[in-house]
Order: C-alpha cells, then structure tokens, then sequence
C-alpha cells in the first residue's frame, strides 16, 4: 500500500483518518501544520498528501503551491469549507481532490485508493517493441522516426515519447499525471498544463497529416487509439 501523510491542526480528525487509513493498509505518518508538513515531504517517501486547507504557520492552500512548484505528490484536501470556488480554487492548485468536513472515515480512504490508482505510473509494457503502429501512424523509436501513411512528420523528442506512451498503452486512458511519470521521470518537475500544451501541439502535426489518432478523455486525461 502507500505511505501518507496527513497535515491538520485538530488532533481529532488527524487520528480520525490515521485510524482509517492505517486499516485499510498505509503506513500513516502525521503534521499538526504546514510548515512541519513541508519540511517531512523534503525527506522524500510520501506516496501522497491528505491536507487541511486552514492552518496556522503555513495554510493548505500555501503548501500546494509549494508542493506543485517542485514535484507531483499526489494531495487529497480537507475542507470546512464547502463552496464551489473554494473546491475549484484547491482542484486549480493541483490538488488530485478535495473533500469537505464534517467526511466519513470510509469515503476518504476511496477517494486516496482512487487518487493512487490514477495517479500511479502505468503498468510496464515489454519493450521489445521498436516500431509501433497506430493505423496509418507508425512510431519508430530507435530512429526517433515517426511516419504517417509512410510521409515523415517532424516530432519534437518529447512528442515522440509521448505518442509512443500512449501507443504501448492503446485503448487505455492515461491521466496526466501517468504521463508525466512515464515520458518525464521522477527528477522533472513538469506540470499538467505542459502536458496538454505537448499533446495539443502533437494532436495538431497528426491531425494536419490526416491522422486524428488521440482522444481527449475529459477530466481523465488522454487515450490513443
């Protein structure tokens, strides 16, 4: 299971989720604030993040922008605060999601199993697979070559492996966040926004070459097919 971290001031609803957390299977570590939350997460070994929105010293909000501007742990808010801007203000952030208070032990354990599963790197497809084919796209990766109905198109290194990911994975819908781990690795510090701007600028050079072979799957992410 995933190591978490949970950061929240009251000490009832820290062991309120450790509790459920560590019985559904987490190794549960915890912060009474931002700023002791920030300083663990440096450490590295946290899967993801279940985070208070209103702290004193360093507030949710803070620590996101914090977090997104070095690196994609995953982050589940927790919230007093039920308004929708409050809930797209948090989503906008980058948070994976948002929960409102008073939450049931239960749902909050879905809804990390359910950021974990989405967020989590694709399962490894056997490489022995140089030249792939995507109806008239083919992808050939040791001559970083990519040819549609056998005419070249120019493809930037990060566009090929993009396309690529997304054809070992054909038929599968591949989140953002799967994409980045898989095209990017752990060490690049790449936001979602740069990879719908890579994949559009992709779609575009395909599409003008008659193959529209990417699908955007909204609020999910991206499947080739």
């Amino acid at each position: 299971m995933a190591s978490v971290l949970v950061v929240d001031d009251d000490a009832h609803i820290r062991e309120v989720a450790r509790f459920a957390l560590a019985r559904a299977g987490h190794a549960v570590e915890l912060a009474v604030d931002g700023i002791v939350a920030y300083d663990r997460l440096q450490r590295g070994g946290i899967d993801l993040v279940v985070l208070d929105v209103l702290m004193p010293e360093l507030d949710g909000l803070s620590l996101c922008r914090r977090l997104r501007a070095t690196g994609r742990v995953p982050i589940v808010f927790l919230s007093s605060r039920s308004e929708e801007m409050d809930r797209v203000l948090g989503l906008e952030l980058g948070a994976d999601d948002y929960l409102t208070k008073p939450f049931s032990p239960r749902e909050l354990v879905a809804r990390v199993a359910a950021v974990l599963r989405r967020t989590a790197p694709p399962e490894p497809v056997p490489a022995a697979q140089p030249i792939l084919a995507i109806g008239p796209v083919t992808i050939d990766r040791d001559r970083h070559a990519v040819c549609v109905a056998e005419v070249p198109l120019v493809v930037t290194a990060t566009e090929l492996r993009l396309l690529a990911t997304l054809a070992l994975h054909r038929g599968r819908v591949l989140s953002r966040g799967q994409l980045i781990a898989t095209v990017y690795g752990d060490d690049h510090h790449i936001s979602e926004r740069t990879i719908d701007t890579h994949v559009r600028n992709l779609r575009a050079k395909l599409v003008a070459a008659g193959a529209d072979v990417i699908e955007t799957v909204h609020g999910v992410g991206y499947r080739c097919g």
